[in-house]
């Protein structure tokens, strides 16, 4: 079972300025800035956060070789039947796109004594 690593692509936020009239009628600041919802959006585009470019870091990294890129799709897939957990590719990636979490136990599953 080969999970994808998914990119999403965001909008610039379009900056805003003083028109050609309102510049020459004084001395206020030309460009008007980012409203704070964009500022906030435009900090998570270039950040980053959570969005795997495909560096294939994770890649060279795991010790299970579980980690490959799909050559027609260009996704990086994990395989999570061979990954036994060990959390470096999710320490190494400089995107943060790799999160380590607890495995579920299947319900009909009976445990040992």
């Amino acid at each position: 079972m080969a999970r994808e690593c998914k990119k999403e692509k965001t909008r610039i936020a379009k900056r805003r300025s003083l028109s050609l009239a309102k510049r020459r009628k004084g001395f206020e600041p030309v460009e008007l800035g980012l409203s704070k919802e964009e500022a906030l959006n435009e900090a998570q585009r270039c950040l980053g956060l959570r969005g795997c470019e495909s560096c294939e870091i994770c890649s060279l990294f795991c010790p299970d070789l579980c980690i490959t890129r799909d050559e027609k799709a260009g996704e990086v897939l994990i395989d999570l039947d061979y990954c036994k957990g060990c959390g470096i590719c999710a320490a190494v990636c400089p995107k943060g796109a790799i999160a380590m979490v607890l495995e579920e136990e299947d319900q009909g599953s009976s445990s040992p004594k």
